[in-house]
C-alpha cells in the first residue's frame, strides 16, 4: 500500500527504532509511547485488521512480543507488559507492547469512573445475558 505508513515503515523507505526484524515481521518503538519502550509489532505485508491476519503470522506477532515483553520486564523492572491491537491511529495491523508502570497506563475510560488514583471495576452483567453474549460468539467461531 503506497501511502500506508507501516508499510513504508516495513520496505524501510522511512526511518524506524527497529527492535527486531525478519522477512515477515517488524518490531520498532511508538513514536507516541505510552510508556517509554512502547513498541509495535507489524507484519511487513499489509493487513489492516488483526482479525485478518493469517493465524502463523499472528502467532509470529505474539512470539515476538512475548520476547520483547521478558526483555522490559527486566530493563523496566515492571512486573507486568501489556500486548493489544488497536488499529486506530493507522490502517495496518499491529500490535502494541507497553511495559506497565501504573494500573492505568493502557486502561480504558470505563476504568476510570473515581479517576486516576483508583481502578473502577464496570458493573457485571447479568448471568442470563452473558450467556447469550457468548453463545452468540460461539456460534460465530
Amino acid at each position: 500500500m503506497e501511502n500506508c505508513l507501516f508499510c513504508k515503515i516495513a520496505a524501510g523507505t522511512l526511518p524506524a527504532h527497529k527492535i527486531y526484524e525478519d522477512e515477515h515481521i517488524l518490531a520498532f518503538l511508538d513514536l507516541h509511547p505510552i510508556r517509554e519502550g512502547h513498541t509495535l509489532v507489524i507484519p511487513k505485508a499489509h493487513h489492516v485488521w488483526f482479525e485478518d491476519l493469517p493465524e502463523p503470522l499472528a502467532t509470529r506477532i505474539t512470539s515476538c512480543a512475548q520476547k520483547i515483553a521478558r526483555a522490559m520486564k527486566t530493563l523496566y523492572q515492571v512486573e507486568r507488559v501489556s500486548l493489544f491491537y488497536t488499529g486506530i491511529h493507522v490502517p495496518h495491523a499491529h500490535a502494541h507492547v507497553v511495559p506497565m508502570h501504573h494500573v492505568h497506563d493502557v486502561t480504558s475510560a470505563a476504568y476510570l469512573q473515581e479517576g486516576l488514583d483508583h481502578f473502577a471495576t464496570p458493573p457485571q452483567l447479568a448471568p442470563d445475558q452473558m450467556g447469550e453474549i457468548a453463545k452468540s460468539l460461539r456460534t460465530r467461531l
